[in-house]
């Protein structure tokens, strides 16, 4: 016997600061910072602003992705109250602004204190020395507005006498040392996020006051707060800090007002009815937000702050979840998009029906647009979860098909695939959708920007669960039994009315998956002579032929709709039937949605994969050693549908209509 191979060794990350090369490149870096600095310090305030606004301007001109990120973020938060024109003239305003900002930022260091209180207006410092009690100290919740470097350098921002700030550390040794340095010229203390939060606590329980940055995006740890009407990960911290050590946040703006002037603007103490992080979180983003709106050139618009969190861009399990400011009606959120690519078939289209639901559910801004072929629109149009139908025209090629995506003039966030084919990634695919979901699929994995892992190998298990899998996914909470309810509720037949029932005898899938014609028929006289109902035959355009052979087996003694009726006719009466009898096929599917119980026969199927969903439904299946084959013929003697006889259908029927009544 051979030796097992010894295992080999995992090599232990270096915990050892970067090698010489990249320390020489920061310290490259560092210097033309200085260089910088030392050319900054010789000139004017206001000649360093101009530059920055200049050098802001090109940054507009020469950088297309800071320039898009900057324009999408201004659509969501002005969209609907500004035009295009202006939203585009904000954004090269802000692109200026930042420039003169960031170059100031450099100046505002190398400035005497005096000098610098001249170039700073404060306003509301009251509210500052009106929340200040029992000698604690309060929290300014901070935003990236304006020349925010400014207020390290000005301590009068802090009448206690006690400034400082939380920050995060740059990744650059000798630039970060650097700043420290110049933030703390003048009293401040700093306090890394990476040293935990005992320090801050005890600084604010001292008398300090504390400055904490909220507009970034806080990440799967965030508090999902709107902000523009848009939801938002906001980091709870400021809040965490008042509640542990009751002292006030105070939300701070941050203006410029000319050049090399600013303006602080500091608002009243945040309250919330409810001593709670999440609520203090979600009511200080609607103060910045109100700041922001004062002068938006100001605020810093090149971040992805309503990022799309991955995998889960749903909400329903994250930790601190969605959380809204007091008074604030869910209808006012500014939609989260959602397009669904639905299957093409009936059948399938009902099975993913729970899956759908759940991306509906996923989160409370959630719109949910289905893109499905035409023919299955008006199923789609009775859901109550989906908020849109878009119809993919017959025939309407890839080309067709993109243009009624982008008729709707909405900016998709994510396309949830719910089909397998490549045609069907290529369809949403440019369409200025950042996240397409989806099964790996055969060569369309690169069209897919998040992709669902296929499930383990194990037990059968039924295609509804295919499709959730897609929506877990994404974040959704998919066992809520409610997933699987009737799209709606049944229609309460009336005492006295004659006992409707429906029969599809066809199967469009192929002839091995349809019980015989005069079986059907014999099933259904029988129950005829037992309860005096009414027969309806259903089916497709397809299933006509078949249709009228029951028909003239069953003597005329029915009503053949059969490729005589819509989508919506069919659905119509299907409700009025109190049971169907039926292949496995669309019709069954669709009769189990609607809530209506079925009795079906299945052969080359395999029912634990694809049998009908919810209560009341028999399945009738002589398992035998070939099926189940999942073929279109039968190569042998049909011997899984033979086994079924007329007298057990029909007697399963009398059993389930039993049951039906009784309930």
């Amino acid at each position: 016997m051979a030796e097992p191979k010894p295992k080999k060794k995992k090599k232990k990350k270096s915990r050892q600061g970067p090698g010489p090369l990249r320390r020489a490149g920061q310290w490259v870096v560092y210097a033309l910072f200085r260089v910088a600095e030392t050319v900054v310090r010789v000139l004017p305030a206001e000649a360093v602003f101009v530059c920055g606004q200049a050098g802001g301007l090109l940054a507009w001109a020469v950088a297309p992705g800071y320039r898009t990120l900057a324009l999408g973020n201004l659509r969501i938060a002005f969209g609907g109250q500004n035009g295009e024109a202006e939203l585009r003239q904000l954004c090269r305003r802000h692109f200026m602004t930042l420039g003169a900002n960031l170059f100031s930022a450099v100046k505002i260091p190398t400035m005497s204190e005096e000098e610098v209180n001249r170039r700073a207006e404060i306003v509301g410092i009251e509210h500052v020395r009106s929340a200040i009690r029992d000698n604690l100290g309060f929290v300014y919740a901070l935003a990236h507005m304006g020349n925010w470097e400014l207020l390290a350098q000005l301590p009068a921002i802090c009448p206690m006498g006690k400034p400082g700030t939380l920050y995060q550390p740059l990744g650059n040794p000798f630039l970060d040392a650097h700043v420290r340095r110049a933030r703390g010229r003048f009293g401040f203390r700093l306090f890394s996020r990476n040293d935990g939060f005992h320090a801050p606590v005890q600084f604010l329980r001292d008398g300090g006051g504390l400055g904490v940055l909220l507009d970034q995006h806080a990440g799967d740890g965030g508090v999902w707060s709107p902000l523009f009407g848009r939801l938002a990960s906001t980091t709870n911290l400021a809040g965490l800090l008042t509640l542990r050590t009751g002292a006030a946040t105070l939300p701070l703006g941050l203006f410029t007002v000319g050049r090399a002037k600013w303006r602080i603007v500091v608002s009243p103490p945040v309250i919330v009815p409810d001593p709670d992080p999440s609520a203090m979180t979600a009511a200080t983003n609607e103060k910045l937000e109100a700041l922001i709106r004062q002068s938006p050139a100001d605020w810093f618009w090149v971040h992805n702050r309503w990022k799309t969190p991955r995998p889960n861009f749903l909400l329903a399990n994250y930790k601190r979840g969605v959380c809204l400011p007091p008074d604030f009606m869910p209808e006012k959120l500014k939609p989260f998009e959602i397009l669904v690519r639905a299957p093409n078939w009936l059948g399938d289209a009902c099975m993913c029906l729970p899956a759908v639901r759940a991306l509906k559910r996923g989160r409370p801004d959630a719109r949910v647009t289905v893109l499905t072929p035409a023919k299955l629109a008006d199923f789609w149009r009775v859901v109550g979860d989906v908020d849109e139908v878009l119809e993919k025209p017959e025939k309407s090629g890839l080309f067709g098909t993109r243009k009624v995506i982008k008729s709707t003039g909405r900016k998709y966030d994510v396309a949830v695939l719910m089909t397998g084919s490549p045609r069907t990634a290529l369809e949403v695919w440019k369409n200025g959708i950042d996240r397409i979901v989806g099964y790996r699929g055969r060569w369309r994995k690169v069209f897919l920007n998040q992709i669902v892992p296929e499930r383990e190998p194990g037990p059968v298990e039924h295609h509804v669960y295919h499709f959730l899998r897609i929506a877990e996914n994404c974040g959704a909470e998919v066992t809520d039994e409610s997933l699987f309810d009737p799209v709606a509720a049944p229609p309460a037949h009336p005492r006295g009315a004659r006992l409707q029932l429906g029969l599809c005898a066809g199967a469009e899938y192929g002839p091995a998956k349809r019980w015989p014609r005069e079986r059907f028929a014999e099933a259904a006289l029988s129950v005829l002579q037992r309860t005096g109902c009414e027969w309806v035959l259903l089916g497709a355009k397809g299933d006509v032929p078949l249709a009228a052979e029951v028909e003239q087996l069953m003597r005329g003694k029915c009503r053949n709709l059969a490729g005589k009726t819509t989508l919506t006719q069919l659905m119509q009466e299907l409700v009025r039937c109190r049971l169907v009898l039926t292949n496995d096929t669309g019709t069954m599917h669709l009769a189990a949605a609607l809530g209506v119980p079925t009795v079906s026969v299945f052969g080359s199927t395999e029912p634990n994969w694809t049998g009908p969903l919810g209560e009341h439904h028999l399945v009738l299946r002589k398992h035998v050693a070939c099926s189940p084959c999942f073929l279109r013929e039968c190569p042998l003697d049909f011997r899984c549908m033979t086994a079924i006889t007329p007298d057990e259908a029909a007697d399963a029927v009398m059993e389930l209509l039993a049951e039906v009544v009784a309930a």
